[in-house]
């Protein structure tokens, strides 16, 4: 518990405990006194004393050790405990982006753990924990696409939404030029001096509204940098399939990913595109966006003191008062 207190304990003045150098000092005073003190008789015999004890006697050094104490609580009382309480105010210019994810039957594929979706999921909340000034929004997609939550701050709320999505919320499809288009209509409006999309699928476009290029060069009229990421291994992953009776079967699957699309749309927009094979990759992807996308972040730290010195200063003022009063009434001393 000493331990746990003096953990959040800091002390003004810590050149004062010094002065607990005057508390072996008193014990020697008091030690040489006592000695000064003591008589001594010369006798042929002590038989005929017998061995006397008294509560006074047992108790004759209570009064140093109030002294001591008091001296003690004294000493810590004028080094000024305190409690800090440190609280940073995060202020500067953060940076718009839309995170739109590929939703699919095909996401999940289990070449990434424990699936596609699932890991994509993951990593996408963590980077929304490495962006604490940016507002961020989620676009999710297959066939068609939907905005699952519009541009914020509030990255609780971001989290849990991300966490919730689930496939076959959306008619299946992987609709590209769709999920950019409402990723656009997110980002267009916005006074954001950067604004950038991290697409993230595994395929190919297929149905939607409106055409990845099109797309593309909706991102390039509002200069809006896109990010593209293709998810999957290479080859054949493993898919489940359901069996008809109520469970799945494992099947392998013929990776597409249409990587001269994205590569183009990155390009043409100022990003980048990137292949994540792994959690590992998607994880490093995601850390490699981080930093080149950084915010401008003024930090400020505001500490806050709270004393802590009172309680010593009381028991210094207590343990003074009750040595005194023991001294010159049950310890009094007759001449």
């Amino acid at each position: 518990m000493l331990y746990d207190w003096l953990q959040h304990i800091d002390f003004a003045y810590p050149w004062v405990f010094s002065l607990l150098l005057l508390l072996p000092l008193m014990i020697y005073w008091y030690i040489t006194r006592q000695a000064k003190q003591q008589g001594t008789v010369v006798v042929s015999s002590v038989a005929f004393i017998k061995q006397t004890s008294s509560w006074k006697k047992t108790f004759r050094h209570a009064l140093l050790v109030f002294r001591l104490l008091a001296v003690g609580s004294l000493i810590i009382a004028l080094a000024r405990p305190q409690t800090r309480n440190d609280e940073e105010l995060k202020m500067g210019e953060g940076i718009d982006i839309v995170l739109c994810l590929d939703v699919s039957g095909s996401m999940a594929a289990q070449d990434l753990l424990p699936n596609r979706l699932e890991a994509s999921k993951a990593l996408a909340a963590d980077f929304v924990d490495l962006r604490p000034t940016d507002r961020i929004g989620v676009v999710i997609f297959s066939g068609e696409s939907f905005t699952l939550v519009p541009l914020t701050t509030d990255k609780s709320i971001l989290k849990s939404q991300i966490f919730n999505i689930q496939r076959g919320l959306l008619e299946d499809g992987t609709a590209i030029g769709d999920g950019l288009g409402v990723s656009v209509d997110r980002l267009k409006s916005s006074p954001a001096k950067t604004k950038i999309i991290i697409l993230l699928t595994d395929g190919e476009n297929q149905g939607g509204l409106i055409g990845p290029l099109v797309g593309k060069d909706m991102a390039k009229a509002h200069n809006i940098r896109v990010y593209s990421i293709g998810v999957g291994t290479d080859g054949y992953a493993p898919v489940p399939v359901p069996d008809g009776m109520g469970g799945a079967v494992m099947r392998q699957q013929k990776v597409n990913i249409d990587e001269k699309l994205l590569r183009l749309i990155a390009e043409e927009t100022g990003g980048l595109y990137f292949r994540a094979r792994d959690n590992e990759s998607l994880k490093n992807i995601y850390r490699e966006i981080d930093k080149l996308e950084k915010s401008k972040i003024e930090v400020t730290t505001l500490k806050r003191y709270t004393e802590r010195y009172f309680p010593f200063a009381l028991a210094a003022a207590v343990l003074l008062l009750l040595e005194m009063i023991l001294r010159y009434t049950l310890f009094k001393k007759f001449p």
